[in-house]
């Protein structure tokens, strides 16, 4: 069962207007998305993204004239809101990572805590799966990635046994290769709770999926369609996507400095500033029930920020 984390707080921080248009980037489940409709009028409107299949399909189960559901990523928003002529939009959810779906289906290869084959790939049409790239992947490539996606210490020792294994067997379930990591892995004492595949499952799903490419496209993308006022929620639930959206979102509410004595009106300014966002409030977190009641809430962080106007 999907439950959809920090729901009414990514809710209220969208501050819909009954009569605004709204993005779902990341439709999932759509537990966002059926609480966005229903705070909307008859004449707003909602358009929600998915690259999983089995998301467009649960989708298209919802019989809503102010809703569309498009299967494509997010890193294509503009372009296809601009087929569906849509130019502007007052608010974006951004809920990034895995679904609970996704990661209880066997068959999607994304848990290490049942046997399944070992895809990974979040839009299950196209891509190289797990497997494949684990068939063919250099010890070097290997280790990069479990080190900069995963944050793993032991990159290069797991990257070496994971070689090793290919020799002697072809690596295609997540079983499989969750046990060449545990042997290698010793769970440090604050993160007993921890598997020890976890780190590298992430980072191969983030590398194949392109996650981190993917998100530094869309954000510029969600300012420039942004009306004034619209606003940007994002819920990140690592430490890679959160750094990225931080610095993005501070970096676009950053005022902009200025030589003294530049004969420049007002209105030049705000014309060639890039101060185009301004936060809104601190990174929020999941309370104590909701992560008892939803373990995976407990890495979940939410931000938010609020287009401001430019005028050109």
């Amino acid at each position: 069962m999907h439950v959809s984390v920090l729901l009414c707080e990514a809710i209220e921080a969208l501050a819909i207007k009954p009569s605004g248009v709204y993005v779902d980037a990341t439709f999932g489940r759509g537990g966002h998305s059926q609480e966005i409709l229903s705070r909307l009028g008859e004449e707003g409107r909602l358009i929600a993204f998915d690259r999983d299949p089995a998301a467009i399909e649960a989708g298209q189960a919802i019989a809503d004239k102010r809703f569309d559901i498009v299967h494509g990523s997010f890193s294509n928003m503009h372009q296809l809101l601009q087929e569906r002529g849509v130019e502007r939009i007052d608010g974006v959810l951004l809920d990034l990572g895995v679904s609970s779906p996704q990661l209880e289906e066997i068959s999607r290869g994304f848990s290490f805590r049942l046997a399944g084959p070992l895809d990974m790939r979040m839009d299950t049409s196209k891509g190289e799966t797990a497997a494949e790239w684990l068939a063919t992947v250099s010890e070097d490539q290997l280790e990069k990635v479990i080190r900069e996606y995963g944050e793993e210490r032991y990159a290069r020792q797991i990257a070496r046994a994971i070689i090793v294994a290919r020799t002697r067997r072809t690596i295609v379930t997540t079983l499989q290769l969750a046990e060449i990591v545990a042997a290698v892995v010793r769970p440090r004492q604050r993160e007993s709770f921890r598997h020890p595949a976890t780190r590298t499952f992430q980072a191969i799903r983030i590398y194949l999926n392109q996650e981190l490419e993917e998100l530094s496209l869309v954000l510029p993308q969600c300012v420039e369609l942004l009306n004034p006022a619209g606003r940007l929620v994002v819920i990140s639930f690592h430490s890679l996507e959160d750094r990225m959206v931080k610095q993005f979102l501070r970096n676009a509410a950053r005022q902009d400095r200025l030589p003294r004595n530049v004969p420049l009106t007002e209105h030049e300014v705000r014309r060639f500033s890039k101060h185009t966002l301004k936060l809104i409030g601190k990174a929020i977190r999941p309370s104590e029930d909701e992560v008892a009641g939803n373990i995976r809430a407990r890495s979940a962080v939410m931000r938010v920020a609020e287009r401001i106007a430019v005028n050109g």
